[in-house]
């Protein structure tokens, strides 16, 4: 299957002053936020990118913006709605501090499967909806452009999680182990047989090995040799 690198937008308004920005309009990333974007554009411009599918929120819309402005082949960025934050509901917008203070926050922090925000979305259907997409897009990333597909998922930290714990094989109970920080880089590839996840939250590091794709096959007994030395380009 091709290559997924999961990135999440960089630091938002909301980020910066402790709000739940959810769904909500108008939230853009602030200075910090582009300067992590454009870490992440620079990173990825050593990887020749199959395509960006985005979270259609403008945090994620610039964010894809800064990475596909450093291609050496600009193109267009699509949008699924699938990829969009999880609906916080009646949550949405308030401050986290605040929100840390109410019943169903411990379930959220332990047994995220079981949470239904007041008002919105459950999460084990946002788990569920995120993953279809992204085996979707992949699917049709490696029927368009070969097994040897590297493309990018822009999305949110709840989002990605959730994709991430699906790769690895843990349960949504388990999710809240993982982080995924503004603007940081995780990969999946989807094998025949299972996922494969060989980076999750970066933030710096060469990722020029990923221009020639993962190359597919059972996993090696000791851990194999990895990629070539930063800047080969060998897989």
């Amino acid at each position: 299957m091709a290559t997924v690198i999961l990135v999440r937008h960089g630091r938002t308004t909301a980020n910066a002053t402790g709000l739940l920005a959810g769904r909500a309009a108008g939230v853009d990333l602030d200075e910090t936020g582009r300067r992590q974007a454009v870490r992440a554009g620079e990173r990825l411009a050593a990887v020749s990118l199959a395509g960006v599918v985005s979270s259609p929120l403008e945090r994620c819309q610039q964010t894809a913006r800064y990475i596909l402005e450093r291609q050496a082949t600009p193109s267009e960025v699509a949008l699924d709605p699938d990829l969009t934050e999880c609906d916080y509901g009646q949550w949405q917008g308030r401050k986290l501090a605040d929100l840390a203070t109410e019943a169903l926050w411990p379930m959220v922090q332990s047994q995220p499967s079981a949470v239904v925000f007041p008002g919105g979305e459950a999460m084990a259907a946002m788990q569920a909806r995120a993953v279809a997409a992204i085996r979707r897009h992949d699917a049709a990333f490696e029927a368009g452009h070969g097994a040897g597909a590297v493309w990018v998922a822009v999305s949110h930290g709840d989002i990605i999680k959730s994709v991430l714990a699906d790769a690895l094989g843990m349960h949504l109970d388990l999710f809240q182990r993982l982080n995924v920080g503004p603007a940081s880089v995780s990969i999946v590839r989807y094998g025949r047989g299972r996922p494969g996840v060989f980076a999750t939250n970066t933030d710096a590091g060469d990722l020029s090995w990923l221009s020639q794709g993962i190359q597919p096959g059972d996993a090696p007994v000791g851990g194999g040799a990895g990629p070539g030395e930063p800047g080969t380009g060998s897989a």
